[in-house]
């Protein structure tokens, strides 16, 4: 049971029996386990050097010394600390010695430098795998109708609590996708840099500097984009989800140089004290997305001084409705009246 910390059994048989009796000399303790009285005075000086086992000071009438067993876990706890550096310190030469030898067959094996992966389940796996292992993550996310939910979305939250980095590049058409804004403002909150382009030119995660994938096919039918999680457009859906993991090479160097120029090109994200998601450029803050048709429709009606009754007459809803959803984009602009409703969607530029 102790053998991991360093306690041998016959080691840890003499020290609970010690627990046992609270006090004894090695003869006792030969005579009740059956051992030779040398032996035992050997174990016990072994556990004696181990912390477990304490002499008494002054043994009573000059007989011979005696033992007591001290706390397992203040005595044991450094012994696991030691076993667990031990064994880290060689999990972590094990990482190395597989490494160079991936590298080394590489080198020897072009076909070894990208690999070609297949079926959603498998990408998204070696993505959860590439995350755990990387102490920076950095992702080009193209737009498709449907965005990750966020309720698939914790592992990245977790990775930043850990001190992960995320550069992550949005097109701007995603960000428009049902719920994305809330869950972008989430992450950008927890720490994952962002920015903003108008569109990007390929799917991509790249891990530090030693791996990237990069969806080559998508499922046909209602296909879902294996990086992003959102649903492929049509041109897209030609096959069964396919990707490639590319690894340290030249195109992997390519690979980030291109991330990073489309980094320098794009806006930075940013989320306002009343939590809109905003573009920061050399104007200042501006709306990363815009109002749904829908919303702008209301919004010109309540900017023309329509009443409740009359809008929900013209949108077809009833006029509590029609009152919910101006609470909601109250809410959203960070308004407490109509009035500052309207002033602010003239400065978000809602109503352009």
């Amino acid at each position: 049971m102790l053998e991991a910390a360093g306690v041998g059994a016959v080691e840890e048989r003499v020290y609970r029996f010690l627990v046992g009796v609270r006090e004894a000399d090695a003869a006792g303790i030969a005579a009740q386990l059956g051992f030779d009285v040398a032996r035992v005075h050997w174990l016990l000086a072994s556990l004696h050097d181990k912390g477990l086992v304490g002499r008494v000071a002054e043994p009573p009438d000059g007989g011979p010394e005696r033992y007591v067993p001290m706390a397992p876990d203040a005595a044991l706890r450094p012994l696991l600390l030691r076993g667990h550096e031990a064994l880290e310190s060689a999990r972590r030469g094990v990482e190395q010695l597989a490494e160079e030898y991936r590298a080394g067959g590489r080198r020897h094996d072009a076909g070894q430098l990208v690999e070609v992966i297949t079926g959603a389940s498998v990408i998204r796996q070696r993505l959860r795998q590439m995350a755990y292992g990387a102490g920076e993550m950095r992702w080009l996310c193209k737009a498709r109708p449907v965005a990750l939910a966020a309720a698939e979305n914790d592992e990245e939250w977790e990775l930043l609590a850990r001190g992960v980095r995320y550069k992550t590049i949005y097109e701007r058409e995603l960000l428009e996708g049902p719920g994305m804004v809330d869950n972008v403002a989430r992450s950008i909150r927890a720490g994952e840099q962002a920015r903003a382009v108008g569109t990007l030119p390929v799917r991509l995660v790249i891990a530090d500097r030693s791996m990237a994938i990069c969806p080559l096919v998508y499922e046909s039918g209602e296909g879902v984009d294996p990086v992003t999680g959102a649903r492929a457009g049509a041109a897209d859906r030609v096959g069964e989800p396919t990707a490639a993991v590319v690894h340290s090479s030249s195109l992997l160097d390519a690979l980030i140089a291109l991330f990073e120029s489309q980094w320098a090109a794009a806006t930075p994200l940013h989320v306002t004290d009343s939590g809109e998601l905003a573009d920061v450029d050399g104007d200042g803050p501006r709306p990363a997305v815009h109002l749904a048709d829908d919303e702008r429709y209301l919004l010109s009606l309540i900017v023309a001084g329509v009443a409740d009754k009359a809008i929900a007459s013209q949108l077809w809803v009833s006029q509590r409705t029609v009152q919910r959803r101006i609470q909601t984009l109250m809410q959203r602009a960070g308004a407490l009246t109509r009035t500052q409703l309207v002033w602010q969607a003239a400065q978000r530029g809602w109503l352009a």
